[in-house]
């Protein structure tokens, strides 16, 4: 494997409005070779929310990423389909009480769970969701795989942890937008991905966000005959701007481009902040993960013919912070970060883009 990747200084960029600050993160290609012989290839990015991820607990944040990409990175070592490891990477980001999916999810008005998550298949493009799905209990938790003596107690103190959490984001008017979600590519190119959320704290009991709708949460689309590129995306924030600006899918279309970084940054601006479906809105608050990939030859002085998979793997936000962990199969742990915008960026009207570039290189055979 040929990892690509580096973060270089912050430029700020003139855009179409004069209340949108566009922070671009220019990325460095730095090789750092591993051969590792016997094992498959593939690639995972995760995220655990954009909205505001405190020090104080960054450390949680960024153990929960690392550990969905390991699941992920397992099932794809083990030869699974890319739907199958997006998923294990999502039931991790869901088991963690840190994040706003799953076991974690805010409560409603009713001091009750509804999730939203949705999957889609880059291959076979089914796409499937639920939405405001309620009625998870102990007998939930005991049948996969908790300890007995914590299921006894998990509910209880779920609760108590929630409304702690929620009545502080409320009182600090700085509430988290942490829905989590993950795109991957496997050893044959298929992509997919896959997004979970409890949605807004003290919601309207069914509210629906963007994590259930086609198009708005997560998108997965193998390369074909319009698209040149294989592309994955999952997206965070509120569920509303995400809905009505159709995200997922935009961005999706954009990365058909040849600069991804570029048309990741002009989607943002355009069709999210820019948005005429957003024009009343005082700030538009989301975030996406980007995946895209494509077959390319082996480096020109090689002799060889090795397939190659070139993996571009983008994140941006608007919100103040985003949290993100990636692995391929052939590395030996996850990196994790949490992107934040810069000192006088205003969330909501400012965009940041970071990113790197993987070259996965099919192992030799033992």
């Amino acid at each position: 494997m040929i990892m690509e990747k580096g973060i270089s200084s912050v430029e700020v960029l003139p855009s179409k409005s004069s209340q949108v600050t566009a922070v671009k993160v220019v990325v460095k290609e730095t090789e750092a070779k591993q051969t590792q012989r016997g094992k498959r290839v593939g690639f995972v990015l995760v995220h655990a929310g954009a909205g505001y991820h405190s020090e104080s607990k960054a450390k949680e944040y960024k153990h929960v990423c690392k550990r969905a990409c390991q699941k992920a990175i397992e099932k794809l070592q083990a030869g699974a389909l890319a739907t199958d490891a997006v998923t294990a990477a999502l039931i991790e980001l869901e088991d963690s009480p840190f994040t706003n999916a799953g076991l974690g999810s805010n409560l409603n008005l009713l001091g009750e769970i509804e999730c939203d998550a949705s999957i889609m298949d880059g291959k076979s493009l089914n796409f499937g969701a639920v939405g405001a799905l309620s009625g998870f209990s102990l007998a939930a938790f005991k049948r996969n795989k908790r300890k007995l003596e914590l299921a006894e107690k998990v509910e209880t103190d779920l609760i108590q942890l929630k409304k702690r959490r929620q009545s502080n984001e409320k009182e600090n008017d700085s509430g988290t937008l942490d829905t989590v979600g993950a795109v991957v590519v496997d050893q044959e190119g298929n992509v997919a991905a896959a997004v979970s959320s409890g949605g807004l704290a003290l919601k309207h009991p069914g509210r629906v966000g963007q994590a259930a709708l086609y198009g708005c949460g997560c998108w997965a689309e193998n390369t074909g005959a319009h698209t040149p590129y294989s592309t994955a995306v999952s997206t965070s924030g509120c569920g509303e701007h995400l809905v009505r600006t159709i995200l997922a899918r935009e961005c999706s279309c954009a990365l058909q481009t040849e600069d991804a970084h570029q048309a990741l940054l002009e989607t943002m601006q355009n069709k999210f902040i820019g948005s005429p479906f957003l024009a009343n809105e005082d700030g538009v608050l989301g975030g996406v993960i980007v995946l895209r990939s494509c077959r390319c030859s082996a480096e020109p002085e090689s002799s060889q013919e090795k397939p190659t998979l070139l993996v571009e793997f983008l994140w941006s936000h608007t919100t103040e912070s985003m949290c993100v962990g990636y692995m391929s199969a052939q590395d030996g742990k996850a990196k994790t970060h949490i992107s934040r915008l810069p000192p006088g960026a205003v969330a909501g009207q400012s965009v940041a883009i970071e990113g790197g570039v993987c070259r996965l290189e099919s192992p030799e055979s033992s």
